[in-house]
C-alpha cells in the first residue's frame, strides 16, 4: 500500500516541541535539543538555520509586496482617461494598454458569470471609442477575463493587480470622486 504524504504544520515550533516533550515525559531530551531535532527533521541544519531562513523569507515577501509603482507609467496612462474615468482612446503602447485594462477589470463584477452582451455593456460604459470587442479580446489575452470556448460565461479573473495598476485605479477613483463632489461640495 503506497504511503500518502501527510502534511504537518505548527504555528510555533516552541509550543510544538513543548507538547512533544510533555508526551515523552522523563525520557525527553532538553528543549533546545528537541528544537534542533525538529528543525533537522524539517530539512534545516538546526533551529538557528530555520529561524534565519524564515526571517529571510519574510523580508523577501515584504520586499515583493512593497514594490513601488512606476509613477511615470501611471501618469502616461492617466492621460488616456477623461474626467469621469473613462478610457478616451486605445493607447498605442502595450504597457499603457495593459494598465488601462486593469482599470476596466476593476469595474467588472467579481465572481459573476456574464454574457457577451453584459461584458460589452460594462466595457462601453468604461470607454469612449466604441470597440468593446478589442477590449474584451485583449483582456482575455492578458488573463484578466476568461470565457468558455463557445463564447459564453465571461468572468473576471480574480488576482492581485500590480502596484502600477493599483495606483492608477486609486488615482482615477479619487479624480472621479472629486469631480462628482463638485466645487461647491468640496
Amino acid at each position: 500500500m503506497p504511503k500518502i504524504p501527510l502534511p504537518l504544520s505548527a504555528e510555533d515550533l516552541t509550543i510544538f516541541v513543548r507538547a512533544l516533550s510533555e508526551q515523552l515525559g522523563g525520557a525527553s531530551p532538553t528543549h533546545l535539543t528537541l528544537m534542533n531535532m525538529a528543525a533537522r527533521a524539517a530539512g534545516y541544519q538546526n533551529v538557528q538555520h530555520m529561524r534565519s531562513a524564515h526571517a529571510a523569507a519574510q523580508r523577501l515577501k515584504r520586499t515583493v509586496d512593497e514594490l513601488p509603482a512606476n509613477t511615470r507609467a501611471v501618469e502616461r496612462a492617466l492621460h488616456h482617461f477623461d474626467a469621469e474615468g473613462r478610457l478616451k482612446q486605445w493607447p498605442s503602447k502595450r504597457g499603457v494598454q495593459t494598465l488601462a485594462l486593469w482599470v476596466l477589470w476593476a469595474a467588472l463584477p467579481a465572481g459573476q458569470a456574464m454574457k457577451e452582451q453584459e461584458i460589452n455593456d460594462s466595457l462601453n460604459r468604461q470607454h469612449l471609442f466604441g470597440d468593446p470587442a478589442t477590449l474584451r479580446r485583449t483582456m482575455i489575452a492578458c488573463h484578466l477575463l476568461s470565457r468558455r470556448n463557445d463564447g459564453t460565461d465571461y468572468r473576471r479573473v480574480e488576482q492581485e493587480p500590480p502596484a502600477d495598476a493599483k495606483l492608477l485605479i486609486r488615482e482615477l477613483g479619487q479624480r472621479t470622486r472629486m469631480r462628482s463632489m463638485g466645487p461647491n461640495n468640496a
